[in-house]
């Protein structure tokens, strides 16, 4: 079989085709099932990933790094690169692509400013993974949120999902947005009017033929959602540390909320979490987000494993 991914960039999710999505979730499935990790094949040996971090990162860089080690690769990772690099001397990220490419195989970079990534892949001819470009977006988590909702729901097909909490800002929920237009899914947008989903944004999912629509009222949207997707306020955002403050406790998901919403209610979140989350859901079995960031280094495996071209 043909695979169209090999020696491609992901720097948004658009860039994939709803098959090319479906191949990834496919291969992180198969992965999944090789829980024995020793059992996993060691396809990538010889391989090198290299890991810019401008920006702080737990879940997306150290999933990165475990999937292409599981595989067998090699990683070379450099974080707080805004000050570790020679970005701080004033290199360009096209210089740095010319770089790295005699370094690594593939790259994977996260960066405050949107449309980072896609400035390093022109300067770089090895495969870019954007893993967050400031408000921009994270194609790669959507990658992981789908398969989060399929092993969680069965199917993404039929579901209704609110996405809710900082939804201008949120660049999970951006790229998740792109992606689940492709399903036959309903969209609820939840958020206070300072941090809606931006116009442009909804104006895309509409001319794509997504169902979509907005509200401010949580507890009423949860009684007729299947899944409520949670986003933290973001501070690092935020100008004005006071409009944050009067935000930063807009929605928080509880136990007794959990309890009162759609029987079966699955509760996701890109994490980290703040205080959206109340730590009395954890225990729930609605609680997905930590099997949720689980998923990521299965979809990580698949992802590498497909642009570097080493699946038969």
């Amino acid at each position: 079989m043909s695979n169209s991914l090999a020696g491609r960039d992901v720097i948004s999710i658009a860039d994939l085709s709803k098959e090319e999505i479906r191949a990834i979730l496919d291969r992180a499935r198969a992965y999944e099932g090789a829980t024995a990790f020793p059992r996993l094949p060691r396809i990538l040996e010889g391989k090198v990933l290299a890991t810019l971090f401008y920006e702080p990162s737990t879940r997306t860089r150290l999933s990165f790094e475990s999937a292409m080690q599981r595989l067998g690769g090699g990683v070379l990772s450099v974080a707080e690169a805004k000050t570790s690099s020679s970005a701080a001397k004033g290199e360009t990220l096209f210089d740095t692509g010319k770089m790295i490419e005699a370094y690594a195989d593939a790259a994977v970079i996260r960066n405050p400013i949107v449309g980072s990534a896609r400035a390093l892949a022109e300067g770089a001819s090895i495969p870019v993974i954007n893993g967050g470009d400031g408000t921009g977006e994270h194609p790669t988590q959507a990658l992981l949120d789908l398969y989060t909702l399929e092993r969680e729901k069965g199917s993404i097909d039929g579901l209704h999902i609110a996405l809710v909490g900082d939804l201008k800002n949120g660049r999970t929920v951006h790229s998740l947005a792109k992606a689940l237009g492709l399903f036959d899914v309903t969209m609820t947008f939840v958020a206070p009017e300072a941090l809606r989903m931006p116009v442009e944004e909804l104006d895309w999912l509409r001319a794509n033929g997504a169902r979509v629509s907005e509200s401010s009222d949580l507890a009423a949207t949860l009684k007729h959602a299947d899944v409520a997707y949670i986003t933290r306020i973001q501070k690092e955002r935020f100008a004005d540390l006071a409009e944050y403050e009067a935000l930063k406790g807009a929605y928080v998901v509880d136990r007794k909320l959990v309890e009162a919403s759609k029987p079966g209610i699955s509760i996701m979140h890109p994490l980290p979490r703040v205080a959206e989350i109340a730590t009395d859901v954890d225990a729930l079995t609605n609680a997905a987000y930590f099997r949720q960031a689980r998923n990521g280094v299965y979809v990580r495996m698949a992802l590498l494993a497909l642009v570097l071209d080493a699946v038969s």
